[in-house]
Parts: structure tokens; sequence; C-alpha cells
């Protein structure tokens, strides 16, 4: 590994010291420079320190897409205090529990979340401090005041690899969100591997419409663009014209994204034409599965390549990305980063040859354990050090790794394991088909089957029986779709993935049990 500083809030230590005059963060009509940027993550250190947060303890950030996160985050660093991003998505109770869960003294919130601010400060006891950007209400502190008193010098504090730098909250599909314990070193690893396998370098101009305290736009934007020395180009949220207005207007030169995003970029032909959108050269999409002609229309639209990868919050978070530059295959995840181990393990215990399937282990300097839960610790991480991802995977013998999808969302039929993106890659084939969504209902002589939702593209036409035809002519009879539901748009959980849970809900709840020999 690289020589790093101990402190991972020191990430831009090359570029704040090498160019401090270069734009590094950029929103609206506000410009930071590197030099800027590390003059305020000072005086955030110092006036956490003022505020006596000591080493170890916790700050949480309650935030939309807002420049402050960016040096509020990584300044609490340099103080060695722990920030918790909180998904401002979720709904109050889960914010409640995540901010008394992580027992976090300091709640730093924006203006434009006061009314939850404020209640979680008198809803969790063991936040004794608020501070909020732009006018605080009696019982709390300004951000700019106390930022505008505070020296913006600080010698950043040292810390050890495996303390702890940032403790965020994984959505979860069941149970309670987990606090994940991300390290300075984990972290100063995963995102300089970002970075090289990226190619990222100073005259990047990084677009980021996702959420800025979620792993897509840290993993793949934040961390390695500030330690490349690039420029971070932050929207208040996701907006298909206003991206496409903003890659022109800031020169974008990457972006990151869910696939729902892209899509709907896409689909602003007359402002995709309108716009000079020239500049863009690179973009990856993650966090959900990426239907193939997604990326193919993204690619023929901005003559811009466009990667797919692999994470989790607990695992790195980046595992698998896609090369810059090299053989591309489509619908894979791309290579293990370099420093991260591997293994696909079958159901019987047995590690998986290239081509067969199985749950995806890894193990890497970036695994991280999870706060206050020593079982849930205990029943993902093995002896050896290996974390059981959940996931399903399939290798090839090129060392490129596709997800399959989650363990628990396989489908046993009759015996026969179906994998859902299978199927869904089957049916995307059909001309017809933008979207397709598979999830398993109970079967009366099977176990269980599948059933699809699928989009359909506009001014295009299909039945479900053309689809079931179109599956059998390709796929194998037992994997085929039992039903067909069409639909305008599949719903999407609070981080942009598709919530199958709730389409899986949906079908059981229409159809009870499916019964009949196929």
């Amino acid at each position: 590994m690289a020589a790093f500083p101990s402190n991972f809030g020191d990430l831009a230590y090359v570029p704040m010291r090498a160019f401090p005059e270069r734009p590094a963060v950029i929103q609206g009509q506000v410009t930071l420079t590197y030099g800027d940027l590390d003059a305020r993550m000072k005086r955030v250190a110092n006036l956490l320190r003022a505020l006596d947060v000591q080493a170890g303890r916790r700050v949480a950030l309650l935030f939309p897409n807002e420049w402050p996160f960016v040096e509020l985050c990584f300044g609490a660093m340099r103080a060695g205090a722990v920030p918790v991003p909180l998904n401002v998505r979720a709904g109050y109770e889960t914010l409640r529990y995540c901010v008394e869960h992580s027992d976090a003294e300091v709640l730093v919130a924006s203006q434009a979340l006061l009314e939850q601010a404020v209640r979680l400060r008198e809803d969790v006891p063991a936040v004794r401090t608020l501070v909020v950007t732009g006018a605080p209400p009696a019982d709390a502190l300004s951000y700019e005041r106390l930022l505008e008193a505070a020296s913006p010098e600080f010698p950043t504090v040292q810390v050890a690899p495996d303390d702890v730098c940032m403790q965020p909250y994984t959505s979860g599909s069941t149970g309670k969100p987990k606090g994940v314990l991300l390290t300075h070193g984990g972290q100063f690893w995963n995102a300089d591997a970002v970075r090289r396998i990226m190619m990222f370098d100073e005259t990047e101009r990084a677009l980021v419409a996702v959420p800025l305290y979620h792993k897509n736009a840290m993993a793949s934007a934040v961390k390695p663009i500030l330690m490349a020395g690039g420029a971070l180009v932050i929207l208040p949220g996701f907006d298909a014209a206003n991206v496409i207005a903003a890659i022109d207007r800031y020169r974008c030169t990457y972006m990151t994204g869910v696939p729902a995003m892209f899509r709907l970029i896409l689909n602003q032909t007359a402002l995709l034409a309108q716009h000079d959108v020239s500049t863009l050269r690179w973009a990856a999409c993650g966090s959900a599965m990426v239907p193939p002609d997604l990326l193919q229309e993204f690619e023929e639209t901005f003559h811009a390549g466009i990667s797919e990868g692999y994470g989790l919050t607990e695992g790195g978070p980046v595992v698998f990305e896609s090369p810059r530059f090299g053989p591309r295959k489509i619908g894979s995840a791309g290579l293990p980063l370099p420093g991260c181990e591997v293994r696909v393990v079958r159901a019987d215990g047995q590690e998986a040859r290239a081509g067969e399937a199985g749950e995806l282990w890894t193990r890497n300097p970036g695994l991280a354990r999870y706060y206050k839960a020593p079982e849930i610790t205990a029943q993902k991480f093995d002896a050896e050090g290996w974390l059981h991802t959940g996931d399903l995977a399939r290798g090839d013998a090129d060392g490129y790794y596709t997800i399959l999808g989650r363990l628990d969302d396989m489908i046993n039929v009759g015996g026969e394991n179906v994998y859902p993106k299978e199927v869904e890659d089957t049916l995307l084939l059909h001309p017809a088909v933008r979207e397709a969504v598979v999830v398993s209902v109970p079967h009366a002589l099977k176990g269980e089957a599948p059933v699809a939702f699928v989009v359909l593209r506009d001014g295009q036409a299909a039945t479900a029986e053309d689809l079931k035809q179109f599956f059998f002519s390709r796929g194998p009879a037992y994997a085929h779709p039992r039903e067909v539901f069409f639909i305008e748009a599949p719903p999407l959980g609070s981080t942009g993935k598709i919530d199958r849970a709730a389409l899986q809900r949906r079908a059981r709840e229409t159809i009870g049990m499916l019964k009949g020999g196929m």
C-alpha cells in the first residue's frame, strides 16, 4: 500500500499542497479551491474541539446535497471525531434510531432540515449540541458563526489505521439499519484503488447528483476525486434536465449514478440535442444491476464509456470495478480492486469454478465491522476474516465477475436454481422490453416460481404470452416467468435501488399460490 497520512481527513493532502488554487468543490455560485477547503476543514476541526468533541466521539450530519457536508465530514475526521452521515430520505423514526444508536453528541444540520433536526435534538438525550447552517433557533448554534470564530490552523490528529473514521448506516432490506465502522487505513486503500483503476487525475470534473451521504457518491466520486485533485460539481438533487445543463455549464468529465437516473437522462433527447455534453468522457453506474441495453444506449448517446461496479458499505466499500481501459464485458461488475481477495463459494462449501454460481466472499483492507452488533459481525465474518456478502456471483476465466442478485432472491424451482438476473437479462433481449424485474411466488408443485414485472419501451407493444414464448425460445423452461405484469416503472427505495420486496408483495397478494405442472 502507498504511504498515506494516518488520518483519512487528509485524503486530499497532495492537491492541497501541489495546487491549492485549483477548484475542489463547486455548487451553484460557490467554488472552493483546495486551499479554501483545507482551511475550512481545519476550522471545522477547531469548531468541534471548541464544542468539546474528543477523538473517537460521534458527530451526526443531517444534510441534503449541500457543499458544507464535504468540509464537515472530513474536517471532523481531522479532529479525530467520527462523522455519522444520515440518510435524509429515511423516515423520521429511522433517523432517530440512527442518531440514538450512533451515540452522537453533536448534530450538525442544514437549515433545509431544521424541523427534523430540532425534533431529533429533543428526542435523543445524548445529543447535547445542535449546530445548524443559516439562522439558528434559540436552542441551537450557528454553523457560520462558529466557523468564522475558529482558527484556520489545526494539526490533524494522528490515528491508527484501524481507528474508525466514519460510521454510515446501511439501509438493509430487513431489520434495523446497521452502523458500519469504516477505518482510516481501509478508506485510504479503497479510495486510492478506485482512483487508480478509474484513472482519475486533476483534470476530472465529477458531477454528483446522487446523495452525498450514500456510498455511490462517496466511494465512486467524492473520495477518489479529492485524492486525485479533481473537482466535485454538486447538484442539490437529481433532475435529468439539471444534470444535462450542468454537464454543459461546468464542462463535467465524469458522473456517477444509478440505472434509473441514467434512463431518465437518456429520455431527454431534445435537451441532449440543445446542450454540449461532449466533455463527458466517463461514467459509473452502480447500486443496482444495470440492463445491458442501458449501457449501450448511454455510450451511443454520449460517445463516452460507462462502467459497472459492485460494492457494499461494509465490504470496502468498492469490491469490483470495471477498468477505464481494457476489455469491456457488458453486464459484468468488473475486476476485483488491487489488494482485494474474492471467492465464490457454492452451497456445498466448495469454491466455485469459473462459470459456476455461488455466494461472493471478500477479504480486503477496507472491510468494516458493525457498531454495537457483535452477533451480526460474527454471522457475516468468518474466522479467517472473509466477509460473506450474501450476494450471488459468477466469475469467468478472465477474472471478471457478474453479480446475479441476493442469495435470498434466488428462486428454487423444483430443485433447479433460478437467478432473477438471468431471467431479466433474457427478457431484456426482447425489442419491446425496457426494464424487467423478476421475483418469486409460491408454487403448489415446484415450491416457488418466477414472475416478471416489465416496463415496455415507448411505442412498443407485447403481451404476457409474447414474452413467455420469447423466453421459451432462449432460456430453460423451468426458469420461464409464470406471470408477467406490465408497469410504468419499478418502485425505488431511498437509495435508488429497485424495491424488489414491494414487487414481491404485490405479486403474492395478486396471485397467491400458482398451480399447474409448469
